[in-house]
């Protein structure tokens, strides 16, 4: 998509909408409650119409990143009004044990996704589900594209490794620790 011409800027905004409206809904879906996902994507659209003549030539990159910065923006507001209610319910969690851990021998992919940080679900969420090249996904994260694919690689290895059976990832760091240089 190119920039709006000055006589046409309203077909050309209509294009952009219709051709990364379902795209951007999902990539927000999957990051904020549904009921805030179409105000979000809304805010993304009046900050791209605010800003049309800035925007890029490839748009959707750069409307992922605005999204993501929006969804900052409210998270950060939504932590400073339930600042209390967020530390109390941090303070739960920790003394509710998984009464699965350890009774399988192998992780399913939901579990080992909860696993990863939120960093390194968003690096793997931006390509496999966002279907973003390492370029247009380091747009979004504001990086250049060789930190990006370096995330993108550690991830996909804390992925791999929360995949593995229980005994096999003890073995792999024992190893690790047996081989290490600094322990001369």
């Amino acid at each position: 998509m190119t920039g709006p011409q000055p006589d046409g800027a309203e077909d050309w905004f209509r294009a952009l909408h219709q051709h990364t409206f379902a795209d951007l809904l999902r990539f927000v879906e999957r990051r904020v409650p549904a009921d805030d996902a179409e105000d979000i994507v809304s805010t993304v659209y009046l900050t791209a119409w605010r800003r049309r003549t800035e925007l890029p030539e490839d748009a959707r990159p750069w409307l992922f990143a605005v999204a993501r910065k929006t969804m900052a923006n409210r998270t950060r507001g939504w932590l400073r009004r339930r600042a209390l209610d967020v530390r109390l319910t941090a303070a739960g969690n920790d003394a509710t044990p998984d009464p699965a851990t350890g009774l399988t021998a192998r992780l399913d992919l939901q579990r080992a996704w909860q696993t990863l940080s939120a960093a390194d679900r968003e690096v793997l969420a931006l390509v496999a589900f966002d279907d973003l090249t390492n370029e247009q996904a380091a747009t979004v994260l504001g990086c250049r594209r060789s930190a990006f694919t370096m995330r993108l690689a550690r991830a996909r290895k804390r992925l791999h490794a929360a995949l593995e059976p229980a005994g096999a990832t003890s073995s792999h760091a024992h190893t690790f620790q047996e081989q290490s240089w600094t322990k001369a």
